[in-house]
C-alpha cells in the first residue's frame, strides 16, 4: 500500500468532533508513525479528500490547521510538506496526553479487576515469547 492509501474499508467518523478536527488527528498519527516523514509532501488536498471521502473544502481546512500549528508547511505549486523536528514534539505532547489521561483510567480499570501491573507484565513478556 503507498503513502496515499488510507485503507480498504470505510471511514467511519465520530459525531464528538468536527471532521477536519478527526481528519487532523489521523494525519497526525500518520506523521508519528512515519508514513509521512519529515520533509515529505503531503498527499494533494484533492487527494486527500477522495482517500477520506470528505469534501476538498474539509481537507483544505485540516491542511491549514496542521499549518497554523506549524507541523506542515505549504510551499506555492507543490502543496503541503511535514516540518522537519516536528515528530519529536508530536511524540511528546501524545505521551504527555497518554500519561496525564488515559493512564490514570487504566490504572483505575485494573484496580477494579485486580489486575496487577507486574502480573500483566509478565503475561505480555510470555506472548512475545
Amino acid at each position: 500500500m503507498d503513502k496515499a492509501a488510507v485503507t480498504d474499508k470505510p471511514v467511519e467518523w465520530s459525531e464528538d468532533q468536527p471532521i477536519y478536527r478527526q481528519l487532523m488527528d489521523r494525519l497526525l498519527e500518520r506523521i508519528i508513525d512515519r508514513t509521512y516523514g519529515e520533509g515529505d509532501l503531503l498527499p494533494s488536498v484533492r487527494q486527500l479528500a477522495t482517500d477520506y471521502g470528505v469534501n476538498p473544502l474539509t481537507a483544505a481546512k485540516a491542511y491549514q490547521e496542521l499549518a497554523k500549528y506549524k507541523v506542515t508547511e505549504k510551499r506555492r505549486g507543490i502543496g503541503f510538506v511535514v516540518k522537519s523536528g516536528v515528530r519529536d514534539a508530536l511524540l511528546k505532547r501524545e505521551r504527555n496526553r497518554f500519561i496525564e489521561e488515559e493512564w490514570p483510567q487504566i490504572q483505575e480499570r485494573m484496580e477494579r479487576l485486580g489486575i496487577d501491573p507486574k502480573d500483566l507484565l509478565q503475561e505480555t513478556a510470555k506472548e512475545k515469547k
